[in-house]
């Protein structure tokens, strides 16, 4: 079998971190295993907490939070509900898994500043860089460097971000799932109310997003270390999401193969 590196492209599900705005913020209540000797005896009546090794048990947690928590690939159904011009839109339980396994194509546009756009033209350029042509079922990957502010409140607001051209220019080529290390595939939303502010032009609201409602897609969010790829082609992205059902999100942990 030949030699393989994995590469961990995920953020893990922190509590109380500045992580989104503070309604969807997770939460989580730790019980150790002195709390979780307790709970076993309600299990097993009859049962002393010193039979237990070292007078402990379980340890388990609950959680808070929304589906878009932590890094996740949202659905089609996330952006409206319709995709394809007006077929139902698929909600995460439904997503072919065949969409989440497949060769990888990272784009690097950390030289860009927060809250700028990333057209079809800088796509255009960078796989001409690269020496790469998009092929259907592709997970290409955004690198923007907003995975260095996690765990800070600059974190919303740093990164570039793709628009509808240039999504739909991944989308026409029979891109299925994309991925990103920013908050949101959008630009940062502080930049879309900004915008929004300034023209009262709606169009500007989700755009990249609203893509789907004419070619459905999912992307994953809040990716990081993209860097440790070490290349921006020759790998591949496995990212199957949690299956929740009826639900607009589901939580993944997308790993890169590399053969070495």
């Amino acid at each position: 079998m030949a030699a393989r590196r994995f590469v961990d492209l995920s953020l893990a599900i922190e509590p109380y971190l500045p992580s989104d705005p503070p309604m969807m913020i997770p939460k989580i209540d730790y019980i150790d295993h002195v709390e979780g000797a307790v709970q076993m005896q309600d299990f097993f009546p009859g049962l002393k907490q010193d039979q237990l090794p070292g007078g402990l048990g379980w340890a388990l947690e609950f959680l808070t939070l929304t589906s878009h928590s932590g890094t996740h690939l949202d659905a089609p159904y996330h952006y409206h509900p319709t995709m394809d011009m007006g077929k139902q839109a698929m909600t995460v339980d439904e997503i072919p898994i065949e969409w989440c396994f497949s060769d990888g194509v990272l784009l690097d546009f950390r030289h860009k500043g927060d809250g700028e756009r990333i057209t079809p033209k800088d796509l255009v350029c960078k796989l001409e860089e690269i020496k790469y042509e998009i092929k259907p079922l592709d997970i290409v990957l955004i690198q923007t460097g907003a995975d260095s502010a996690w765990g800070t409140a600059q974190y919303l607001v740093k990164g570039a971000g793709m628009d509808r051209e240039s999504t739909l220019y991944l989308l026409e080529k029979g891109v299925k799932v994309v991925g990103i290390d920013a908050w949101s595939w959008d630009r940062p939303l502080p930049f879309l109310a900004k915008e929004f502010e300034k023209t009262g032009d709606p169009k500007v609201i989700w755009e990249a997003h609203f893509a789907g409602i004419e070619i459905g897609y999912c992307h994953m969010e809040k990716m990081a270390n993209l860097s440790g790829i070490g290349r921006p082609h020759g790998f591949t992205v496995c990212c199957f999401p949690i299956k929740i059902k009826r639900a607009s999100a589901g939580w993944t942990r997308p790993v890169a193969i590399i053969d070495l």
